[in-house]
């Protein structure tokens, strides 16, 4: 019997992040430049990653996750880019 997968909504890039940094659940603040994964999830909602650029390991932006604002995951994925770029503790705007 033939199965369908569901394609996930998902945007990547990279940013150097601003004075202060980025805050994660599981590290704390990190800072320098940093790759941030924004993913839409089945609930709705979106998670929201960033890892050292080139790095394996992902942590979670604190804030994450969270609700898509007028369901534009792109638009949510700038504003973190932003807020990222600002630094100061950075987590998922809201």
């Amino acid at each position: 019997m033939p199965f369908m997968t569901h394609q996930t909504e998902q945007f990547q890039d990279d940013v150097a992040a601003g004075p202060g940094g980025a805050m994660t659940d599981e590290v704390g603040v990190v800072t320098g430049d940093l790759t941030v994964h924004t993913s839409q999830r089945p609930d709705g909602r979106a998670d929201v990653r960033v890892q050292y650029t080139g790095a394996d390991e992902r942590y979670t932006l604190t804030g994450s996750p969270c609700p898509v604002p007028l369901a534009d995951l792109k638009a949510l994925h700038q504003t973190v880019l932003a807020a990222i770029r600002s630094g100061g503790g950075a987590h998922v705007p809201g």
